[in-house]
């Protein structure tokens, strides 16, 4: 129970037996088979249990929505929509001091919202068995390997009290549908997380078309091909990272034949190996297919609703006229992300034709464009069965608002503070987040400009996407920059847009890694779609059109490919 910021105060208290539980194998007895076992165990217990947890919660107050728990929804809701408002459109004249005060307020209410539904979720949660690895491998196709990664620090319990832990180090656990665990130590991360580093840089310069080759190579070398020496014959991968090394397109990775891994690997990437019990259980649809794009960021229609429109059978004058792309340079043409010193967009031309080419395609598609892509129609969807939007996103690295008390320090607001149980040895603890990195992921929609998109503002944040109820909805497509982008937290994933979708309720998301192209995008959506209503699955669909791409002229650089993943369920949609 408890609000998101409580439970990751309660699981930084088990971290430390965490951590020791994994050295205890990798470096106290790596050949022990019992060690393996126990440390994988407790990974896959307790690798994003806080995002398992929410998920839950909310799912949960849905199956059993009182009159009393729906008004606490939607007042949480309000507030986490308030709050989103006060940010990105702060109030002319309002002093720091009652702007920060106001803000604070908003937070703390939301936080005690948080609290309240999650301990009236617990009221209707049936006690569960605890997850083993017989379990999560009795889920796992007999064709099929899931590789969970981890990053942890290493516990020394010889050593002087001042350095029990060491260096940060990445390792992975390999398991199939049949035998026991494999594993590999893969070193130290921060020469890991400096390659990703170069990788990201080198993926996105389209002047050295070379370079997105050399670090990929440089990074497989570290990561992928030691991994590679426990699959065997094995070509799919269900991919768990943590870290640093979840803000990578895996597919794009180099080996040591100078093949992308697209090219011998299906690679579908979950937030951990217990995804699969959740992936198991399906929810029916409630609406037919929703297809947002081309937003007029200028301009909004305020009765905007969710309702089926005829698409659109060309491009039209809009997307003539509008020619001025937001980023241009390279061969990157015009990029779907956002101006961040400004926060404010153009139009993307690319997105008109995605719709007017995928709509066709979609049974009873409800199809909102231009004036109609408002914030407010998108907040109205109640599980559509694919949730599909083409527009700017964008995820801010600095804080909104200017540092102020640390809203999630527990004895700042008074509140008390979990302790570690006496006699167990802390892990150092990282820097205090200062801003809820949910605020700073975000979708933006038609009237933006003028933060007015129907009722609302027109920036839908990954804190808003988290009560969006996409229980049932098979896909949800962001066809835009960096939605699955935000901030790391070691074990937890990334918080952001990818994580909100989770916590709505979606079961699989293709998000991008970076600042795609608007051209290349609305190609490569289109033939994704096509391949999905043949019905490919959810991942090699995706995989299918990058080879298209890669082995093309236009689009072969991973620029251009590479920049979307598949996450959650890979199957063919039914």
């Amino acid at each position: 129970t408890g609000s998101e910021s409580e439970k990751r105060a309660y699981m930084k208290t088990l971290s430390g037996t965490t951590y020791r539980t994994i050295s205890l194998h990798l470096q106290g007895a790596p050949n022990n088979p019992q060690a393996a076992r126990l440390a994988l165990t407790t990974l896959l217990r307790r690798k994003g249990r806080i995002l398992d947890a929410l998920t839950e919660s909310l799912n949960l107050l849905r199956q059993n929505l009182t009159p009393e728990n729906q008004a606490l929804l939607e007042q949480l809701s309000a507030k986490r929509t308030q709050l989103s408002n006060l940010i990105y459109n702060k109030p002319e004249n309002l002093p720091l001091d009652e702007y920060r005060r106001q803000v604070s307020t908003l937070k703390a209410e939301a936080e005690k919202l948080e609290s309240e539904l999650s301990r009236r979720s617990a009221e209707f949660r049936v006690e569960s068995e605890p997850v083993t690895i017989e379990a999560i491998q009795a889920l796992i196709p007999s064709d099929t390997a899931l590789v969970e990664i981890v990053q942890y620090e290493p516990f020394d319990p010889k050593a002087q009290q001042d350095n029990k832990w060491g260096t940060p180090r990445y390792a992975a656990y390999i398991l199939k549908s049949t035998g026991e665990p494999q594993w590999v130590d893969l070193g130290e991360a921060e020469p890991i997380d400096n390659a990703v580093k170069t990788f990201r840089g080198g993926l996105t310069n389209l002047m050295r078309r070379s370079r997105a080759k050399k670090t990929g190579r440089a990074l497989d070398e570290l990561v992928m091909q030691p991994i590679r020496s426990k699959l065997g014959n094995t070509k799919n991968i269900l991919l768990s990272p943590d870290g640093q090394l979840n803000l990578i397109p895996f597919a794009a990775l180099v080996d040591e034949n100078e093949q992308y891994l697209v090219e011998n690997y299906r690679i579908t990437y979950l937030t951990t190996g217990r995804d699969l019990l959740r992936l198991a259980i399906s929810n029916p649809a409630k609406q037919p297919p929703v297809l947002v794009a081309n937003p007029d960021y200028d301009n909004s229609d305020s009765g905007s609703t969710v309702a089926s429109r005829t698409p659109p059978n060309s491009r039209g004058t809009q997307e003539e006229n509008n020619t001025s792309p937001l980023i241009k340079g390279g061969q990157g043409g015009s990029r779907r992300s956002s101006d961040i010193e400004n926060l404010t967009f153009d139009a993307l031309p690319g997105t008109a034709a995605e719709a007017a080419a995928i709509a066709p395609l979609l049974e009873n598609v409800n199809l909102l464009t231009e004036t109609k892509a408002t914030e407010n129609a998108v907040k109205q969807v109640q599980s559509p069965s694919i949730l599909h939007i083409a527009t700017h996103g964008f995820f801010l690295e600095v804080d909104l608002v200017a540092p102020t008390a640390n809203p999630f320090d527990r004895d700042e607001r008074g509140l008390l503070v979990v302790q570690a149980r006496p006699g167990v040895t802390p892990r150092p603890r990282p820097p205090r987040q200062q801003e809820n990195p949910l605020l700073r992921s975000g979708i933006v929609f038609a009237g933006f400009n003028n933060r007015s998109s129907g009722t609302e503002d027109g920036v839908l944040t990954a804190l808003e996407v988290a009560n969006l109820n996409l229980r049932g909805t098979q896909l949800v497509v962001l066809s835009a920059c960096e939605t699955g982008l935000g901030e790391i937290a070691n074990g937890e994933g990334v918080y952001g847009l990818r994580r909100a979708l989770v916590m709505a309720g979606a079961e699989s998301q293709a998000i991008s890694l970076w600042r795609v192209s608007d051209e290349g995008t609305k190609d490569l959506m289109v033939k994704y779609y096509q391949r999905l209503l043949r019905g490919e699955g959810r991942s090699e669909a995706l995989r299918q059109v990058q080879l298209e791409m890669l082995r093309g002229k236009e689009y072969s650089h991973p620029f251009f490919w590479g920049a979307f993943i598949p996450s959650g369920a890979w199957t063919a949609m039914e």
